[in-house]
């Protein structure tokens, strides 16, 4: 079978290309890709082409399919994998293999999200990392990846509140939350899951420096049962005190860092509560990045420190469940389409482009959209005021119905 994907050849050299996929093993699946969602993870690949951790062979010679946000439906199974998954289904994919670098969208030459067609390999299926998703739509399920990062660090947070000193595991229940820089789209999810997850804070409080940003997300994001206050940070001279000014005892349980700016951490550090937990969520570039602490806060306080990278099959299990039972809305940080066509551009340009999160539908020859700016008398615009200028089930049919394939 023919496939089209966007392929990596070395440090920003991406290029769109047709061609033959092997007939599947009898362990391995084939599958069509309906969406793929862009990663800022991806960039990061382009930007180190093969000094990137995850490349582990010459991409001269075996180029990687870029896209691991990927959800899409099975094709046709091998007889190893035929009594548990099933031709039609639906499909997500928890990307990250337990006790292996390698992984689709960074490592492999026949699967990835930026492709039309894929062959899902044997270790996928072995690890139990091939997930069934029944959610209305393709883009809520290429969503579950970065929901599941978020999921992830909400779980790694800890607390010691008694004399026993037996660790509590997820953010504090009825407590103070600080998500600091969180008006991107995993910023956003994580005001979601704070809203509407398992275990909710008391108060919430999320800042950025960006005002329209701001105000989208207070259109968007409010709650009956947590008080939410979004909070403007830029030209303030002392961050600290108005960051108090806003919870009862000036300080916070859970901290979260969405930002690899070392002041942001140190800020963060002077506001914990006793026994709060700051957990520096954003990925940096730079390995030698470092940013000045309370240790005193750490030995008298109890203050502690956490990150996280990625998520583990449950978490993706559990961001199937609140998506499929509509807990969650990721549909918000959707602001970008785009066909397959356009995949290389805006990955190589996400920062430029700005906004939150870019939808692929990989069949699609399509230019990169701002679904913002679709005009209003058009049918997609139409489709789109009809749900506050949220992206929605009805118009990803109207994509998958009516633009042209690639």
């Amino acid at each position: 079978m023919k496939t089209k994907a966007v392929r990596l050849y070395g440090k920003e050299d991406v290029r769109l290309e047709e061609f033959d996929l092997p007939e599947i093993k009898e362990d391995e699946i084939l599958a069509k890709v309906v969406v793929d969602s862009i990663c800022m993870s991806t960039y990061k690949l382009i930007k180190q082409g093969s000094e990137h951790k995850r490349v582990t062979r010459d991409l001269s010679d075996h180029p990687t399919i870029i896209g691991h946000e990927m959800c899409g439906e099975i094709l046709e199974v091998g007889s190893k994998w035929q009594e548990k998954h099933q031709p039609g289904s639906k499909f997500v994919m928890q990307v990250n293999l337990p006790n292996q670098l390698e992984t689709p969208g960074y490592s492999y030459e026949h699967i990835g999200g930026d492709a039309t067609y894929i062959i899902i390999p044997s270790e996928i299926m072995d690890n139990d990392c091939l997930l069934s998703f029944k959610g209305d739509t393709y883009y809520e399920g290429s969503l579950i990846e970065p929901l599941s990062c978020v999921i992830s660090a909400f779980k790694a947070n800890y607390h010691v509140y008694d004399d026993v000193k037996v660790h509590h595991m997820g953010i504090k229940e009825n407590g103070n939350m600080l998500l600091i820089g969180a008006t991107g789209p995993m910023g956003l999810l994580a005001v979601d899951l704070a809203l509407h997850g398992p275990k909710k804070p008391k108060k919430l409080i999320v800042t950025d420096i960006d005002d329209k940003k701001l105000e989208r997300a207070r259109k968007l994001y409010t709650s009956e049962e947590v008080e939410i206050e979004f909070v403007n940070t830029a030209n303030t001279e002392d961050q600290e005190q108005l960051l108090r000014s806003f919870v009862n005892g000036g300080g916070y349980d859970d901290i979260f860092v969405f930002a690899p700016v070392p002041s942001l951490v140190t800020l963060g550090s002077s506001i914990l509560n006793i026994d709060g937990c700051l957990n520096f969520f954003a990925g940096p570039s730079d390995k030698s990045l470092m940013a000045p602490i309370n240790i005193y806060g750490i030995h008298y306080n109890d203050h502690h420190y956490v990150g996280t990278s990625g998520g583990n099959i449950q978490d993706m299990k559990d961001g199937i469940k609140l998506i499929e039972d509509k807990k969650v809305d990721v549909s918000k940080i959707v602001t970008h389409i785009l066909g397959l066509n356009d995949v290389a551009y805006a990955t190589l340009h996400q920062t430029e482009i700005g906004g939150g999160k870019k939808i692929v539908y990989t069949h699609k020859d399509m230019a990169l959209k701002d679904i913002s700016q679709v005009e209003k008398d058009s049918e997609l615009g139409r489709i789109l005021s009809k749900n506050n200028g949220v992206w929605s089930k009805e118009a990803e049919e109207y994509i998958l119905g009516q633009t042209k394939d690639i």
